[in-house]
């Protein structure tokens, strides 16, 4: 097939027909990249099965071929802990979902069919300085720690049912939400419960594009020393934090909505959970809308229902520097964004640190 024809299909084409596609006849970067099909290395997408060995089998394959586009046809994929590598990207079509399998239930082993979340790792003697939450990587959904250039694309949906927000979460419409039927809130420091949808530490060269994530747990994106981050187009619809841009550099979050009733909606931190101060520099945070006016679901959904005036609810919501703030934070821009229902723009630095050359317009 000429290349000229190939670039036509879309890649939900390509993965239904192949494996992988090499374009090794072309000299370009671009042509010499893979396309890989989850689907040929086991997974059913059938909403039932749990899918994630198969799926961290297909990455470790993509990763030793030199790297490719892993793609994810319709359908809807159970899941614990996936380990993102280098050079590994992923591409969600349209109709897919990552849904986030039910961690243990208090006092039990075993989340859904027998399953468990990778085990936190210990993070002494640094934990007593941030949250359970910020001390912790790998037990998350989709876990990343020391690699560099890869990216999760495309326009499917993570759904994170099974995993833990904490103390903030409503009960009434985490039942409402959950495939599974009537939710549990499940305790984020017990073992093998999952308490994030994206943890990443110590990364380079990270791109995250036109998803949805619902029920993010703890954090939709937990970003940890990462540099050279962007997060464009992406809609958060969550029951905790959005987006924790901790100890990073050099970071573009646009074109983002992000309804986050019960807690932060775009947070640049500067924690001591790397066991040494960094400060956060170099952020653009362009062309968002951030909420805490909506009920969970209703923004993924359209139907934008607000909360009525006699829920409590803490309509959090807000951009915020801080609190942890031990690094300090250097260069932030905040521009042409829309603060619906929230606590608006918070810059704080609880724990002494600096706060230089921040720009705020248009807001």
């Amino acid at each position: 097939m000429d290349r000229r024809d190939l670039l036509k299909l879309s890649p939900l084409a390509l993965a239904s027909t192949i494996g992988h596609i090499a374009l090794a006849e072309s000299p370009t970067p671009a042509a010499t990249e893979a396309l890989f099909n989850v689907r040929t290395y086991g997974a059913t997408g059938d909403g039932k099965t749990v899918d994630t060995p198969a799926i961290n089998k297909a990455i470790g394959s993509v990763a030793a071929a030199g790297g490719g586009t892993l793609i994810f046809p319709a359908g809807t994929y159970v899941c614990f802990t996936i380990h993102l590598r280098s050079n590994v990207d992923f591409y969600l079509s349209r109709g897919c979902t990552i849904l986030a399998a039910d961690s243990p239930r208090p006092g039990e082993a075993t989340g859904y069919n027998g399953g468990t979340y990778d085990a936190a790792e210990p993070n002494a003697p640094w934990e007593s300085y941030q949250d359970y939450g910020h001390n912790h990587w790998r037990n998350s959904l989709f876990y990343g720690e020391n690699i560099d250039n890869f990216s999760v694309l495309g326009p499917g949906l993570i759904h994170g049912a099974g995993l833990s927000c904490g103390a903030n979460a409503r009960e009434a419409q985490l039942k409402e939400l959950s495939p599974r039927g009537p939710g549990t809130r499940f305790v984020a420091e017990q073992a093998g419960v999952g308490n994030k949808t994206f943890a990443l530490k110590n990364c380079h060269n990270v791109l995250l594009r036109d998803f949805s994530v619902i029920k993010g747990g703890h954090f939709a994106v937990l970003a940890t020393g990462v540099d050279n981050l962007t997060l464009d187009n992406l809609l958060i619809d969550t029951d905790r934090d959005g987006f924790d841009i901790d100890c990073c550099r050099n970071v573009r979050v646009t074109n983002c909505t992000v309804n986050s009733p019960w807690d932060d909606a775009i947070c640049p931190k500067s924690s001591y959970a790397l066991g040494y101060a960094r400060s956060t520099d170099n952020v653009t945070i362009a062309n968002c809308f951030v909420s805490g006016s909506y009920e969970l679901g209703t923004v993924i959904a359209g139907t934008w229902k607000k909360f009525p005036d006699t829920v409590k609810v803490t309509r959090n919501g807000r951009i915020k520097c801080g609190t942890e703030s031990n690094g300090g934070f250097r260069n932030i821009t905040i521009s042409n964004c829309v603060c619906e229902g929230s606590k608006g723009i918070s810059l704080e630095t609880s724990d002494g640190a600096l706060l230089e050359d921040i720009a705020i317009s248009n807001i």
